[in-house]
């Protein structure tokens, strides 16, 4: 019953039993077959079927109703006896990529210091697939970054405002300034992320309240990842905007040098995700507590980044091994290491 339930509510929310079939790697037909078994099951007809689709009937809604509150109770208890079997405690939750690199590693090594024993499991992904999963509950907490996602299950906060910044070789003539302006941006060679990225929506969306359109500058490469735009700045190919955050490690700062565009800043938020259908477990609420702790986080942050070390063994991340969609934040992530 839970496999047509899933059924039901995927046809449901799609709208179009041949799109469903082929999330769920079934023939449409065998699709349509299950839909008219629970119809039958039930003695009402669920679904109107048009050339465009499918909706739901009055019937349909009341029923899809019932299944929603159905599967987040297997759910729940599905989470109660895995907790169960474990028997260890621990913190489920998802990051995007720039938060699991350049925030997490220090935040989970201090809780470490503090909690030996709680573990981690950590799924790194983008903010759309976290906020997928939060309301799911196949993760209790989400860090994510850029757009703010908006549901009435969802509970979400700032943590943290993250700058967007000028970054320059230590050879560029700018290395030894702290700050320009954005008119001087237009005379540089600019290396950004692809389009689609929530770093470039960011960027774009700030430039566009000034006035500024990102065809007027002098954008020479576009890049997948910000590794691979470091790595160009620093040979001296051009000069980029990029997180903060991405830039504030101890070798970062022998080959780079970071400035504020001082007459127009661009921050974005970073933000919590949880789902308020379920209570977090008290060692995830410690990570909470730690992460709205702003004076903490900030004295966490600033300290030289180490590695994790022995406290790796304590944690389990699933890392992005497989792309789905194109490029960037934009993609999603699967597999396991």
């Amino acid at each position: 019953m839970e496999q047509l339930f899933l059924l039901f509510k995927e046809v449901a929310e799609t709208k179009n039993i041949t799109l469903s079939a082929e999330k769920l790697h079934m023939s449409q037909p065998n699709v349509s077959s299950q839909i008219k078994q629970l119809e039958n099951q039930y003695g009402a007809r669920f679904f109107d079927r048009s050339n465009k689709g499918v909706t739901l009937t009055k019937e349909g809604k009341i029923f899809y109703s019932h299944v929603r509150s159905v599967l987040d109770i297997l759910s729940s208890a599905k989470e109660e006896i895995n907790d169960l079997e474990k028997r260890q405690r621990g913190i489920n939750l998802g990051a995007t990529l720039t938060i699991a690199e350049y925030i997490l590693p220090d935040i989970l090594s201090y809780l470490y210091k503090k909690h030996p024993d709680v573990n981690f499991n950590v799924k790194i992904a983008n903010t759309e697939a976290i906020t997928k999963d939060v309301l799911e509950k196949k993760i209790h907490i989400g860090l994510i970054e850029g757009t703010l996602p908006q549901d009435k299950f969802l509970s979400v906060g700032n943590f943290l405002d993250d700058e967007l910044v000028v970054v320059v070789s230590k050879l560029h003539p700018w290395a030894s300034r702290k700050g320009i302006t954005l008119a001087e941006l237009s005379y540089e060679r600019l290396v950004t992320r692809e389009k689609g990225s929530e770093t470039r929506k960011v960027m774009e969306m700030a430039f566009k309240e000034r006035g500024v359109d990102l065809e007027d500058l002098n954008i020479t490469m576009e890049l997948g990842s910000t590794d691979a735009i470091k790595q160009v700045v620093s040979a001296g190919l051009g000069i980029t905007i990029i997180s903060a955050l991405t830039v504030k490690r101890e070798d970062d700062n022998k080959s780079f040098n970071t400035l504020k565009i001082l007459d127009a800043p661009i921050y974005r938020p970073l933000s919590i995700l949880t789902n308020n259908r379920i209570n977090q477990t008290k060692e995830e609420c410690l990570l909470i507590d730690l992460l709205n702790d702003h004076r903490l986080l900030l004295s966490i942050l600033s300290k030289t980044h180490t590695e994790l070390g022995e406290h790796a063994s304590r944690v389990r991340f699933t890392q992005p091994v497989e792309r789905v969609g194109k490029g960037g934040d934009k993609e999603s992530y699967r597999g396991v290491s």
